[in-house]
Protein backbone atom coordinates (compact mmCIF):
# COMPACT_ATOMS: atom_id res chain seq x y z
CA UNK A 1 0.00 0.00 0.00
CA UNK A 2 1.59 3.39 -0.99
CA UNK A 3 4.15 1.81 -3.44
CA UNK A 4 2.18 2.65 -6.50
CA UNK A 5 3.93 2.45 -10.21
CA UNK A 6 2.83 5.57 -12.47
CA UNK A 7 2.78 5.04 -16.11
CA UNK A 8 4.82 7.93 -18.06
CA UNK A 9 3.02 8.51 -21.82
CA UNK A 10 5.38 10.51 -24.10
CA UNK A 11 3.73 13.99 -24.98
CA UNK A 12 4.73 12.87 -28.92
CA UNK A 13 2.16 9.81 -28.46
CA UNK A 14 -1.17 12.33 -29.63
CA UNK A 15 -1.62 14.97 -31.57
CA UNK A 16 -2.74 18.17 -29.33
CA UNK A 17 -4.78 20.99 -29.52
CA UNK A 18 -3.66 24.38 -29.15
CA UNK A 19 -4.01 25.83 -25.47
CA UNK A 20 -6.01 28.56 -24.44
CA UNK A 21 -5.48 31.16 -21.77
CA UNK A 22 -7.40 29.93 -18.75
CA UNK A 23 -9.37 32.98 -19.12
CA UNK A 24 -10.66 32.14 -21.80
CA UNK A 25 -11.80 28.32 -20.80
CA UNK A 26 -13.19 29.85 -17.61
CA UNK A 27 -15.62 32.44 -20.20
CA UNK A 28 -16.22 29.73 -22.42
CA UNK A 29 -17.29 27.37 -19.76
CA UNK A 30 -19.36 30.27 -18.39
CA UNK A 31 -21.53 30.31 -21.82
CA UNK A 32 -21.53 26.89 -22.52
CA UNK A 33 -23.26 25.72 -19.43
CA UNK A 34 -26.43 28.52 -19.99
CA UNK A 35 -29.59 27.31 -21.35
CA UNK A 36 -31.43 29.02 -24.57
CA UNK A 37 -34.66 27.43 -23.70
CA UNK A 38 -36.40 25.48 -21.93
CA UNK A 39 -36.47 22.61 -24.60
CA UNK A 40 -32.91 22.41 -24.77
CA UNK A 41 -30.38 20.27 -23.45
CA UNK A 42 -27.40 22.26 -21.54
CA UNK A 43 -24.33 21.54 -23.62
CA UNK A 44 -22.05 19.76 -21.19
CA UNK A 45 -18.30 20.77 -21.53
CA UNK A 46 -15.60 18.40 -22.01
CA UNK A 47 -13.42 17.77 -19.54
CA UNK A 48 -10.16 18.36 -21.27
CA UNK A 49 -11.47 21.86 -21.91
CA UNK A 50 -11.63 22.46 -18.26
CA UNK A 51 -8.06 21.38 -17.00
CA UNK A 52 -5.36 23.40 -15.99
CA UNK A 53 -3.11 24.23 -18.69
CA UNK A 54 0.42 22.25 -18.67
CA UNK A 55 2.66 25.05 -17.60
CA UNK A 56 0.29 26.16 -14.59
CA UNK A 57 -0.27 22.51 -13.34
CA UNK A 58 3.76 22.12 -13.04
CA UNK A 59 4.19 25.13 -11.36
CA UNK A 60 1.79 25.26 -9.11
CA UNK A 61 1.67 21.36 -8.13
CA UNK A 62 5.40 20.06 -7.73
CA UNK A 63 4.02 17.38 -5.50
CA UNK A 64 1.89 16.25 -8.04
CA UNK A 65 4.15 16.47 -11.27
CA UNK A 66 7.88 14.82 -11.69
CA UNK A 67 8.74 17.43 -13.88
CA UNK A 68 8.06 20.44 -11.38
CA UNK A 69 10.96 21.20 -8.85
CA UNK A 70 10.69 20.77 -5.30
CA UNK A 71 9.67 23.81 -2.96
CA UNK A 72 12.03 23.26 -0.45
CA UNK A 73 14.95 23.36 -2.63
CA UNK A 74 14.31 26.30 -3.95
CA UNK A 75 14.01 27.76 -0.94
CA UNK A 76 17.54 26.47 0.51
CA UNK A 77 19.40 27.95 -2.72
CA UNK A 78 19.39 31.53 -1.01
CA UNK A 79 21.29 29.85 2.52
CA UNK A 80 23.21 27.39 -0.20
CA UNK A 81 24.92 30.69 -2.50
CA UNK A 82 25.35 32.39 0.78
CA UNK A 83 27.33 29.61 2.46
CA UNK A 84 29.71 29.43 -0.71
CA UNK A 85 29.88 32.80 -1.25
CA UNK A 86 31.59 32.75 2.53
CA UNK A 87 33.45 29.54 1.92
CA UNK A 88 34.91 31.08 -1.22
CA UNK A 89 35.53 34.58 1.02
CA UNK A 90 37.10 32.12 3.48
CA UNK A 91 39.73 30.21 0.38
CA UNK A 92 40.13 34.05 -0.53
CA UNK A 93 42.10 34.86 2.94
CA UNK A 94 43.85 31.53 3.60
CA UNK A 95 41.76 30.45 6.20
CA UNK A 96 42.15 27.02 7.19
CA UNK A 97 38.86 25.28 6.14
CA UNK A 98 39.62 22.13 8.40
CA UNK A 99 40.16 18.92 7.92
CA UNK A 100 38.19 16.76 5.17
CA UNK A 101 35.47 15.46 5.99
CA UNK A 102 33.65 13.59 2.99
CA UNK A 103 35.66 10.43 1.58
CA UNK A 104 36.88 9.63 -1.56
CA UNK A 105 37.10 6.67 -3.67
CA UNK A 106 40.02 5.51 -4.88
CA UNK A 107 41.83 2.64 -6.63
CA UNK A 108 41.98 0.55 -3.58
CA UNK A 109 39.18 1.74 -1.55
CA UNK A 110 35.52 1.84 -3.25
CA UNK A 111 33.13 4.04 -0.46
CA UNK A 112 29.33 3.17 -0.45
CA UNK A 113 26.33 4.06 1.46
CA UNK A 114 23.15 1.92 2.98
CA UNK A 115 20.84 4.64 1.17
CA UNK A 116 18.69 3.52 -1.68
CA UNK A 117 15.50 4.76 -3.39
CA UNK A 118 13.85 2.03 -2.41
CA UNK A 119 15.45 1.39 1.41
CA UNK A 120 16.55 4.68 2.56
CA UNK A 121 19.14 5.27 5.66
CA UNK A 122 15.96 5.95 8.45
CA UNK A 123 18.21 9.17 10.36
CA UNK A 124 19.63 10.07 7.50
CA UNK A 125 16.33 10.74 5.86
CA UNK A 126 14.90 12.50 8.65
CA UNK A 127 18.09 14.67 9.18
CA UNK A 128 17.30 15.76 5.27
CA UNK A 129 13.48 16.09 5.65
CA UNK A 130 13.44 17.89 8.74
CA UNK A 131 16.04 20.20 7.02
CA UNK A 132 13.93 20.83 4.39
CA UNK A 133 10.83 21.86 6.74
CA UNK A 134 13.42 24.25 8.22
CA UNK A 135 13.90 25.96 5.23
CA UNK A 136 10.29 26.25 4.48
CA UNK A 137 10.10 28.14 7.73
CA UNK A 138 12.97 30.26 7.78
CA UNK A 139 12.40 31.36 4.15
CA UNK A 140 8.33 31.76 3.76
CA UNK A 141 6.87 35.00 2.84
CA UNK A 142 6.89 36.90 6.09
CA UNK A 143 4.05 38.97 4.73
CA UNK A 144 1.22 36.83 3.79
CA UNK A 145 0.90 34.70 7.41
CA UNK A 146 -1.44 32.52 5.71
CA UNK A 147 -2.25 30.13 8.02
CA UNK A 148 -5.80 27.77 9.49
CA UNK A 149 -6.82 27.72 13.51
CA UNK A 150 -6.83 23.84 13.60
CA UNK A 151 -2.99 24.38 12.92
CA UNK A 152 -2.20 26.69 15.56
CA UNK A 153 -0.24 25.50 18.42
CA UNK A 154 -1.89 28.47 20.63
CA UNK A 155 -5.31 27.30 20.07
CA UNK A 156 -4.89 23.46 20.04
CA UNK A 157 -1.39 22.72 21.95
CA UNK A 158 0.37 19.30 21.94
CA UNK A 159 1.31 19.51 25.57
CA UNK A 160 0.09 21.46 29.18
CA UNK A 161 3.46 23.40 28.93
CA UNK A 162 2.25 26.96 28.56
CA UNK A 163 2.91 28.61 24.87
CA UNK A 164 5.46 31.05 25.20
CA UNK A 165 4.56 35.09 23.85
CA UNK A 166 6.50 34.53 21.39
CA UNK A 167 5.79 31.26 19.83
CA UNK A 168 4.70 32.63 16.49
CA UNK A 169 7.74 34.89 15.83
CA UNK A 170 10.53 33.18 16.62
CA UNK A 171 12.00 30.41 14.16
CA UNK A 172 12.69 27.15 15.24
CA UNK A 173 15.95 25.84 15.12
CA UNK A 174 16.98 22.48 12.31
CA UNK A 175 17.64 20.56 15.68
CA UNK A 176 14.24 21.40 17.39
CA UNK A 177 12.38 20.27 14.06
CA UNK A 178 15.02 16.90 14.35
CA UNK A 179 14.33 15.88 17.68
CA UNK A 180 10.50 16.26 17.12
CA UNK A 181 10.44 14.06 13.86
CA UNK A 182 12.49 12.09 15.55
CA UNK A 183 10.91 11.05 18.41
CA UNK A 184 7.31 10.46 16.43
CA UNK A 185 8.97 7.84 13.86
CA UNK A 186 10.82 6.21 17.16
CA UNK A 187 8.02 5.76 19.14
CA UNK A 188 5.53 5.17 16.22
CA UNK A 189 8.09 2.84 14.52
CA UNK A 190 7.77 4.16 11.21
CA UNK A 191 10.38 3.97 8.10
CA UNK A 192 12.03 6.05 5.94
CA UNK A 193 9.73 6.28 3.58
CA UNK A 194 7.50 7.25 5.73
CA UNK A 195 9.21 10.55 5.69
CA UNK A 196 9.73 11.02 2.27
CA UNK A 197 6.19 10.66 1.58
CA UNK A 198 5.37 12.77 4.79
CA UNK A 199 7.33 15.85 3.22
CA UNK A 200 5.25 15.13 -0.46
CA UNK A 201 1.90 15.75 1.65
CA UNK A 202 3.60 18.51 3.36
CA UNK A 203 4.27 20.61 0.11
CA UNK A 204 0.99 19.20 -1.29
CA UNK A 205 -1.04 21.26 1.94
CA UNK A 206 1.14 24.32 0.95
CA UNK A 207 0.07 24.35 -2.69
CA UNK A 208 -3.02 23.24 -2.55
CA UNK A 209 -4.29 25.23 0.18
CA UNK A 210 -2.17 28.25 -0.45
CA UNK A 211 -1.12 28.01 3.55
CA UNK A 212 2.43 29.55 4.93
CA UNK A 213 4.04 26.99 7.78
CA UNK A 214 5.30 28.88 10.43
CA UNK A 215 6.57 28.86 13.91
CA UNK A 216 3.08 28.96 15.00
CA UNK A 217 1.74 26.04 13.00
CA UNK A 218 5.08 23.75 11.88
CA UNK A 219 4.36 21.26 14.56
CA UNK A 220 0.58 20.36 14.12
CA UNK A 221 1.06 20.91 10.25
CA UNK A 222 4.04 18.05 10.33
CA UNK A 223 2.05 16.32 12.84
CA UNK A 224 -0.71 15.65 10.01
CA UNK A 225 1.36 15.10 7.48
CA UNK A 226 3.06 12.04 9.42
CA UNK A 227 -0.39 10.57 10.26
CA UNK A 228 -1.73 10.60 7.20
CA UNK A 229 1.71 9.36 5.49
CA UNK A 230 1.60 6.55 8.17
CA UNK A 231 -1.65 5.16 7.53
CA UNK A 232 -1.21 5.31 3.41
CA UNK A 233 2.33 4.09 3.15
CA UNK A 234 2.32 0.92 6.22
CA UNK A 235 0.98 -1.74 6.03
CA UNK A 236 0.42 -2.11 9.32
CA UNK A 237 -0.44 1.51 10.41
CA UNK A 238 -0.25 3.65 13.28
CA UNK A 239 -3.61 4.51 14.89
CA UNK A 240 -4.50 7.62 16.02
CA UNK A 241 -5.06 6.34 19.42
CA UNK A 242 -1.58 5.63 19.55
CA UNK A 243 -0.26 8.95 18.86
CA UNK A 244 -2.56 10.28 21.72
CA UNK A 245 -0.32 8.18 23.93
CA UNK A 246 3.04 9.77 22.22
CA UNK A 247 2.13 13.08 22.86
CA UNK A 248 -0.07 12.53 25.79
CA UNK A 249 -1.83 15.55 26.37
CA UNK A 250 -3.58 15.50 22.82
CA UNK A 251 -6.71 14.14 22.33
CA UNK A 252 -8.43 11.75 20.18
CA UNK A 253 -10.89 13.74 18.65
CA UNK A 254 -8.51 17.01 17.66
CA UNK A 255 -6.47 14.15 16.19
CA UNK A 256 -9.39 13.22 14.08
CA UNK A 257 -10.57 16.38 13.29
CA UNK A 258 -7.04 17.50 12.59
CA UNK A 259 -6.45 14.52 10.43
CA UNK A 260 -10.47 15.36 8.62
CA UNK A 261 -9.21 19.06 7.70
CA UNK A 262 -5.68 17.81 6.60
CA UNK A 263 -7.59 15.38 3.86
CA UNK A 264 -10.08 17.65 3.17
CA UNK A 265 -7.60 20.42 2.24
CA UNK A 266 -5.82 17.93 0.43
CA UNK A 267 -8.78 17.31 -1.73
CA UNK A 268 -8.56 13.31 -0.70
CA UNK A 269 -5.44 13.39 -3.17
CA UNK A 270 -3.08 10.58 -1.25
CA UNK A 271 -1.86 9.67 -4.17
CA UNK A 272 2.06 9.68 -4.77
CA UNK A 273 3.54 8.55 -7.73
CA UNK A 274 6.32 7.02 -8.35
CA UNK A 275 8.34 9.13 -10.10
CA UNK A 276 7.28 11.64 -7.53
CA UNK A 277 8.38 9.82 -4.65
CA UNK A 278 12.22 9.35 -7.27
CA UNK A 279 12.39 13.22 -7.57
CA UNK A 280 12.06 14.17 -4.04
CA UNK A 281 14.98 11.60 -2.65
CA UNK A 282 16.60 12.38 -4.64
CA UNK A 283 16.39 16.73 -4.08
CA UNK A 284 16.85 15.55 -0.76
CA UNK A 285 20.18 14.13 -1.35
CA UNK A 286 21.12 17.28 -2.94
CA UNK A 287 19.91 19.29 -0.74
CA UNK A 288 21.89 17.18 2.10
CA UNK A 289 24.99 17.75 -0.42
CA UNK A 290 24.71 21.46 0.11
CA UNK A 291 24.16 21.59 3.15
CA UNK A 292 27.08 18.70 4.01
CA UNK A 293 24.41 16.76 5.76
CA UNK A 294 26.99 13.32 4.40
CA UNK A 295 25.36 10.23 4.54
CA UNK A 296 27.76 7.50 6.50
CA UNK A 297 30.24 6.10 3.79
CA UNK A 298 31.58 2.80 4.41
CA UNK A 299 34.31 0.88 2.51
CA UNK A 300 33.29 -1.54 0.22
CA UNK A 301 34.13 -5.19 1.57
CA UNK A 302 33.35 -9.10 0.47
CA UNK A 303 30.33 -9.09 2.05
CA UNK A 304 28.83 -5.93 1.36
CA UNK A 305 29.92 -6.36 -2.04
CA UNK A 306 27.19 -10.10 -2.06
CA UNK A 307 24.91 -7.89 -0.32
CA UNK A 308 24.54 -5.70 -3.33
CA UNK A 309 24.92 -8.35 -5.99
CA UNK A 310 22.04 -10.35 -4.16
CA UNK A 311 19.69 -7.19 -4.06
CA UNK A 312 20.55 -6.39 -8.23
CA UNK A 313 19.69 -9.84 -8.63
CA UNK A 314 16.80 -9.99 -6.85
CA UNK A 315 15.70 -7.06 -8.52
CA UNK A 316 16.37 -8.39 -12.14
CA UNK A 317 14.66 -10.85 -11.63
CA UNK A 318 11.42 -9.24 -10.01
CA UNK A 319 11.68 -7.08 -13.33
CA UNK A 320 11.78 -10.58 -15.54
CA UNK A 321 8.63 -11.53 -13.81
CA UNK A 322 6.69 -8.74 -14.34
CA UNK A 323 7.74 -8.06 -18.19
CA UNK A 324 6.95 -11.72 -18.60
CA UNK A 325 3.14 -11.25 -16.99
CA UNK A 326 2.70 -8.18 -19.30
CA UNK A 327 3.55 -10.35 -22.46
CA UNK A 328 1.09 -12.79 -21.51
CA UNK A 329 -1.79 -10.50 -20.66
CA UNK A 330 -1.34 -8.88 -24.00
CA UNK A 331 -1.79 -12.03 -25.58
CA UNK A 332 -4.21 -13.34 -23.21
CA UNK A 333 -7.18 -12.98 -26.25
CA UNK A 334 -5.14 -14.59 -29.12
CA UNK A 335 -5.04 -17.44 -26.59
CA UNK A 336 -8.85 -17.99 -26.35
CA UNK A 337 -8.86 -19.98 -29.58
CA UNK A 338 -5.60 -22.50 -29.86
CA UNK A 339 -3.43 -21.58 -32.58
CA UNK A 340 -3.61 -24.59 -35.31
CA UNK A 341 -0.82 -25.20 -37.98
CA UNK A 342 -1.89 -26.90 -41.11
CA UNK A 343 0.20 -28.05 -43.95
CA UNK A 344 0.02 -26.37 -47.31
CA UNK A 345 -1.57 -27.67 -50.10
CA UNK A 346 0.43 -27.31 -53.57
CA UNK A 347 -1.42 -27.73 -56.60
Amino acid sequence: MGNTVSCCVSPESSPKLPSRQPVERLEEFQTSTEVSDDNTVPYLQHISDREVPDELALESNPSDHARASTIFLSKSQTDVRDKRKSNHINHISHVSPGPMSKKYSSCSTIFIDDNTVSQPNLKSTIKCVTLAIYYHIKNRFVDSGKSLDIFDEKLHPLSREPVPDDYSRVDPEHKVIYRFVRTLFSAAQLTAECAIVTLVYLERLLTYAELDICPANWKRIVLGAILLASKVWDDQAVWNVDYCQILKDITVEDMNEMERHFLELLQFNINVPASVYAKYYFDLRQLADDNNLNFPLEPLNNQRAQKLEAISRLCEDKYKDLSRAAIRRSFSADNLIGIRHYNAVLS
